[in-house]
């Protein structure tokens, strides 16, 4: 067989490109969620960690330090396999995002720390200067400077958390990797697994140019 035959067969692309679309839409309906959840899970944490009573703040601390440290593929396996030998038995779309949900809050957590902390503390005391609460201050003057400086990594977190759905396959869920690794076993080919390579650099491969962007852009206003 030459080259284009064995890793970009037609016959095989047009057999499996179905099974392939079907584990892109699963993957990128495990991503969008695990983005929304994780991210909005990891501003809390922030606030948690930043601003809560000690014994809290030291829970939050040691929860973002064990969810950076473990690899997604050891908290997913530990949701879906060791829970239900304690009585608690997930699904495996729920499983997988709740695992990879709580992976991304940690480093979303520990992102939006640093961006609060960029800001000058006389930022607060202007507010209270102004007359604005803590919490009001908080989001109308500190949020909206903190979350421009911590756009590009959280974007960047997200670009990572898309590429770990394809570790939601160690809990039989049929995202595009699965499917394509399964289509490969099937049809004795490796063009499934070529085809989802493209597929995700077409879809992930923006949002690296847009983190580019969006770090010059914040270089540029830093140096103003």
């Amino acid at each position: 067989m030459t080259l284009g035959e064995t890793f970009f067969n037609g016959e095989v692309l047009v057999a499996v490109l179905p099974l392939l679309l079907r584990g892109l839409g699963m993957t990128l309906l495990l991503g969008v969620t695990c983005i929304v959840l994780g991210t909005a899970g990891g501003l809390l944490l922030c606030l948690l960690r930043l601003y809560a009573p000690l014994p809290i703040r030291l829970i939050t601390v040691g929860y973002i330090d064990i969810f950076r440290a473990l690899p997604a593929l050891v908290v997913l396996t530990m949701i879906y396999y060791a829970l239900p030998f304690v009585g608690i038995r997930l699904p495996a779309f729920i499983a997988a995002t709740l695992g990879l949900s709580l992976v991304l809050s940690a480093f979303t957590a520990e992102v939006c720390r640093a961006g609060i902390e960029a800001v000058p503390r006389g930022q607060f005391e202007a507010a209270a200067a102004l007359g604005l609460h803590f919490l009001l201050a908080l989001r109308k003057v500190v949020l909206p400077q903190a979350l421009k400086v911590a756009v590009p990594p959280t974007t960047s977190n997200w670009v990572s958390i898309i590429k770990d759905t394809s570790l939601a396959s160690v809990v039989t869920i049929p995202e595009l990797l699965k499917q394509a690794t399964d289509s490969q076993a099937l049809m004795g080919n490796p063009t499934p697994l070529v085809v989802a390579a493209l597929i995700y650099l077409v879809f992930l491969w923006p949002m690296v140019r847009l983190i580019g962007y969006l770090e010059s852009r914040a270089r540029v206003a830093k140096e103003r």
